[in-house]
């Protein structure tokens, strides 16, 4: 025990400064009341664990599961097909005269130029006159010179340009077939279609059908043109509007307006 300080006569220890912080560091503040502040953990309970950022939340058990993404709205014309961007949404089944109209547009469009051709060809091949064969060369009882005398008159009368326009007419037409089918099962659109508004989609997914499956539609409707063609009419009492062959490869014609 020390008496030779006159401000400390019972020699107890000065209260020691709290440590100093490192230059540029706050040192920590105490929590306040008895809570714990922030960034420190609660004693005595035990700590939640953290899920990382970015990780999907989990959901209690039995609780219902969200999709991903927005949910898909429903088309008004049929139930259940989606919709096609930049083709219009279906607004119902097309109607009879509507289809009819379109397959008239189109098979204007396929026949206009060929038919065109066709009838240049039959002009052009049409004789001037009564060609006569000639049997100078013949016996009177050569009945294949005869026959071969008629034949060489009858080809040298039909000129060549005859059988280029039928050629040329024949390839245009299959050309603008082609055409018809690759638009109708890549768009569901035809060139009629599109002009009167309706389009033909698959029945269970409202998507095009395809180049495949609208050549196989267009065979089909062999089935259409049997017993009096009653199935082209098929769609006027139909409650989707479909003949034989959209039955077959399961399509429909609805409108886009």
């Amino acid at each position: 025990m020390s008496f030779g300080d006159p401000n400390n006569p019972y020699g107890q220890q000065p209260p020691q400064a709290p440590p100093q912080a490192p230059y540029g560091q706050q040192p920590p503040v105490p929590p306040q009341g008895g809570q714990p502040g922030y960034g420190y953990p609660q004693q005595g309970q035990p700590q939640a664990p953290q899920q990382p950022y970015g990780y999907p939340q989990q959901q209690a058990p039995g609780a219902p599961q969200q999709p991903y993404g927005y949910p898909q709205q429903q088309m008004p014309g049929y139930p259940g097909q989606p919709g096609m961007p930049g083709m219009g949404m279906p607004t119902g089944y097309a109607g009879w005269g509507s289809r009819v109209g379109a397959t008239l547009i189109d098979g204007l469009i396929v026949g206009l130029i060929p038919g065109i051709l066709y009838i240049i060809a039959i002009a052009v091949a049409a004789p001037s006159g009564p060609v006569t064969p000639d049997y100078s060369n013949c016996a009177l009882d050569d009945t294949q010179c005869r026959l071969d005398a008629i034949n060489s008159a009858s080809s040298g009368s039909v000129p060549a340009l005859f059988f280029v326009l039928l050629a040329l007419a024949g390839l245009l037409a299959f050309a603008a077939g082609i055409f018809i089918l690759v638009k109708e099962g890549n768009t569901g659109q035809t060139p009629g279609k599109k002009a009167l508004g309706i389009r033909t989609v698959r029945e269970t997914t409202g998507q095009p059908l395809g180049f495949g499956m609208a050549f196989v539609r267009r065979l089909a409707h062999f089935l259409d043109s049997i017993a009096c063609y009653i199935g082209y009419l098929w769609p006027l009492w139909d409650d989707k509007g479909q003949t034989f062959a959209d039955k077959v490869v399961g399509s429909v014609v609805v409108k886009t307006q």
